[in-house]
């Protein structure tokens, strides 16, 4: 596609590799927006911990999207969005697209923070991913046939990272979405027994399903050699996230692009499809 965007002022995507990231930034490229993805591999370097590194890769953008990594519930985390918040905003950013977490009282101290800074923004605040399940973090327990979680987790309703990215892209190139906050959800909440059970029906292979206590889980990530760190903020998740706190329904899909959020069925269909979890499709 012509770059009929290539006048106007660049977009900073941070976390640009990431899940939601990168299909922010694959959206806003095919449209002809001028692109420029934020992290630690790109020209210029983005690093959440190097500050320097933030000024040089805001220059001549007039909008960023915002995807903290590894997740604003990590201590220390408010401070760091908060300082970049203010960079940004003194740089002539006008407009801040902010990726949040449903249930998370350090992701709700981060909206208000941007909220305050008076710059145009808009909230996405998201439930689990459905991707978790292929992309990251319990893609290689299915590819080894089991997986396991922590005793009593509650049925989380699974967003579609695309219906984020969609949201994003429009907040970030219109002015519909200006100051509105999404609760984005999928549209039922999925246990992760059914999650699971639901993968391997789609990808015609075995993959078993184990509940085991919080201290057992921990030792396991021990073992793996988790740096402890992230084997903190996974234990929080799991007891805080997803103790049934965000079991109910978001209707930010409907209200940002005016249709139903996209299904977990769906997502799993279409994912079984390409093969990333091997079986018949492989």
């Amino acid at each position: 596609m012509t770059n009929q965007h290539s006048s106007q002022a660049m977009t900073l995507v941070l976390g640009g590799t990431g899940k939601t990231g990168r299909r922010v930034a694959e959206r806003l490229a095919e449209a002809g927006y001028r692109t420029r993805v934020g992290s630690r591999s790109a020209q210029p370097a983005f690093d959440w911990e190097d500050q320097a590194s933030w000024a040089p890769a805001l220059e001549g953008c007039s909008s960023a999207y915002i995807a903290f990594q590894p997740d604003l519930a990590v201590p220390g985390a408010l401070a760091t969005v908060q300082a970049f918040f203010k960079v940004a905003v003194d740089a002539g950013v006008h407009k801040l697209v902010l990726l949040s977490g449903r249930g998370e009282v350090e992701a709700a101290a981060a909206e208000e923070a941007l909220q305050k800074t008076g710059a145009d923004w808009t909230i996405l605040r998201s439930s689990w991913f459905c991707q978790n399940f292929s992309e990251s973090y319990f893609h290689g327990q299915i590819l080894a046939g089991e997986v396991a979680v922590p005793l009593g987790l509650a049925a989380e309703p699974f967003v579609d990272v695309d219906d984020i990215a969609e949201i994003a892209f429009e907040a970030l190139t219109g002015s519909r979405h200006t100051r509105q906050l999404y609760d984005i959800t999928g549209p039922r909440a999925v246990g992760f027994a059914e999650a699971i059970g639901s993968i391997a029906s789609a990808a015609g292979r075995p993959v078993g399903f184990i509940e085991v206590s919080a201290a057992d889980y921990r030792a396991a990530l021990v073992q793996q050699q988790v740096p402890p760190e992230y084997i903190d903020l996974i234990m929080y998740l799991f007891a805080t996230v997803l103790d049934g706190r965000n079991t109910p329904l978001g209707d930010g899909v409907q209200r940002a692009l005016g249709r139903p959020p996209r299904s977990f069925e769906d997502y799993v269909r279409r994912t079984a499809a390409s093969g990333v979890w091997g079986g018949d499709h492989a």
